[in-house]
């Protein structure tokens, strides 16, 4: 099927989203993202930025022979889908965006908690992180804000989000779906994890 770009969160590696690709792989070609710093992708010494993941996953287009995607970004990977559509727009067909904000906010504490913690075993189980290259990419995350810029998206976009975020608050999503042109929001029930843990089937089904 038509490529499936899946790029994921803070110390996500492919592994922790593999519930996720298992149920869009019969639609789509899926390709997971390890990003820079993550899994088994390289973990050079920060700084990174958004924008240099972006251009990561453009490379890798390149070297796969993908002209154009569809791009799933989960938190910290939906900033890099959407710096994707603000600045190769021609490579993205439709996004989606999960538990993610056009810049950071809500509890973050939370999330330098689960960063001493991910180091150890991935987050869900997966590989092993580095802290300086996890520390680099929370500094990424944390810096970048494209919130002036969300009305020259022009891709199809589609906003999942849980309503009991506390990482990216759901009126982050609200606010971003509202600013996309014909952006649609689905919401559920669950937290920041609403897509990896708690809802991942109906997850699945709106995103299909």
């Amino acid at each position: 099927g038509f490529p499936l770009l899946m790029l994921g969160g803070l110390g996500l590696s492919v592994s922790d989203m593999r519930r996720l690709s298992a149920g869009l792989a019969p639609d789509c070609r899926v390709i997971r993202v390890d990003n820079r710093g993550t899994g088994k992708s390289s973990k050079p010494p920060g700084p990174y930025s958004i924008e240099q993941m972006a251009a990561d996953a453009i490379a890798l287009m390149d070297a796969l022979d993908v002209p154009c995607a569809d791009v799933f970004g989960i938190s910290m990977g939906g900033r890099i889908a959407l710096s994707l559509a603000l600045d190769h727009s021609e490579r993205v067909r439709r996004i989606v965006l999960v538990s993610t904000g056009p810049r950071a906010a809500g509890h973050r504490w939370l999330v330098q908690i689960g960063m001493r913690v991910s180091h150890l075993t991935g987050l869900l189980g997966g590989e092993r992180q580095s802290p300086a290259a996890l520390q680099a990419q929370y500094d990424a995350t944390s810096r970048y804000d494209c919130t002036a810029r969300l009305g020259e998206i022009d891709a199809p976009t589609l906003v999942v989000h849980g309503r009991h975020d506390q990482v990216a608050p759901f009126a982050l999503a609200r606010e971003m779906s509202a600013a996309i042109p014909e952006a649609k929001l689905v919401s559920f029930g669950g937290g920041h994890l609403v897509s990896l843990v708690t809802h991942t089937n109906e997850v699945v089904a709106a995103v299909r």
